[in-house]
């Protein structure tokens, strides 16, 4: 049935308070790229929000491309929050695009520029892998904050009080991270993994950091580069390098074998969460888990004596 113009001014003039209950009531709707930006929307919007991740476990955020399940998702969201900083390479046309119709906020963005890092191989851009340290990740879950206060006004003061909750989990996090990873003989500092994702990590904690390819996954690893690091895996005796969940070990078991064939063992220290957290509804599909993994299993494989069930005992398998 139509309404006629009179009929709908009467209706709507009948009801105000009715139509904002309404609205408030309404949980925003949000969708992120990637599950650490998903993590912190979730957090903060608790029973406010209905988050999707377009990214699960195991899922290369360089190398992503939308699908049409995704684009139906983000052009019906109220909010979309990508990581930014190039991160999500493949997606960076549609984005734009979508940002003329629906509200797009890229928040890792929001780092200062004076704390990002600059690489010679990613001309013009920054590292955009700053949630590998929790202190730098603290300025995107502000971002995520504001962007969803702006989206939800009527939510403002609940989200508030979500994100600082939030963040004191993530500081606490941190605080671990830098403890256990201090506990590292200092020449056993070096980090050896698939693609050049912990240079924010290294500079964080004091580690020599090398990824087999560049910051993007996208970048080849050539011989010359493979060769390289088995020389100094060999010369400097390193017995420990690193897979990643959304990074092939094609790579890192040619380092291994390099090695071996050389008369020097090299074993899998473990595999960390690096563009990826681990799956959803476990403890490593959440942030502070997913860092709460990588700090631990680097530590107890460079030779710290650090439990296995980690920060909070949750950690699976007990490593």
């Amino acid at each position: 049935m139509n309404l006629t113009r009179r009929a709908l001014i009467s209706s709507m003039a009948a009801a105000p308070l009715l139509g904002s209950a309404a609205w408030a009531d309404t949980p925003l709707r949000v969708v992120a790229t990637t599950g650490m930006v998903a993590d912190a929307a979730r957090a903060i919007g608790g029973g406010d929000a209905v988050v999707t991740a377009l990214m699960g476990a195991g899922v290369d955020p360089h190398a992503y491309r939308q699908t049409r399940s995704d684009i139906v998702a983000m052009t019906r969201a109220d909010l979309v929050l990508s990581n930014g900083l190039y991160l999500e390479a493949q997606l960076e046309s549609f984005l734009e695009t979508l940002a003329r119709r629906t509200t797009v906020v890229a928040v890792a963005e929001g780092t200062p520029k004076s704390e990002l890092i600059r690489h010679a191989d990613y001309a013009g851009k920054a590292d955009p892998h700053i949630w590998m340290v929790p202190g730098l990740w603290q300025h995107a879950v502000r971002e995520t904050l504001v962007a969803m206060q702006q989206a939800a006004p009527e939510k403002a003061d609940r989200f508030a009080v979500n994100a600082q909750a939030y963040l004191s989990e993530i500081e606490t996090v941190g605080n671990y991270a830098r403890d256990t990873l201090a506990m590292i003989p200092e020449q056993a500092r070096v980090l050896v993994t698939a693609h050049d994702a912990f240079a924010y990590f290294g500079q964080a904690y004091g580690f020599e950091v090398e990824g087999i390819q560049g910051i993007s996954t996208e970048s080849e690893a050539g011989l010359q580069r493979i060769g390289t690091l088995v020389d100094m895996l060999v010369t400097r005796k390193i017995s420990a390098v690193f897979v990643e969940s959304s990074v092939s070990d094609r790579n890192i078991r040619a380092l291994i074998e390099g090695a071996a064939a050389r008369g020097h063992t090299v074993s899998i220290g473990g595999e960390l969460f690096s563009d990826a957290m681990g799956m959803p509804g476990t403890y490593e599909g959440t942030y502070v888990g997913m860092i709460d993994h990588n700090s631990t299993v680097i530590a107890r494989a460079l030779g710290a004596d650090v439990p296995p069930q980690g920060m909070n005992g949750k950690l699976a398998a007990g490593l």
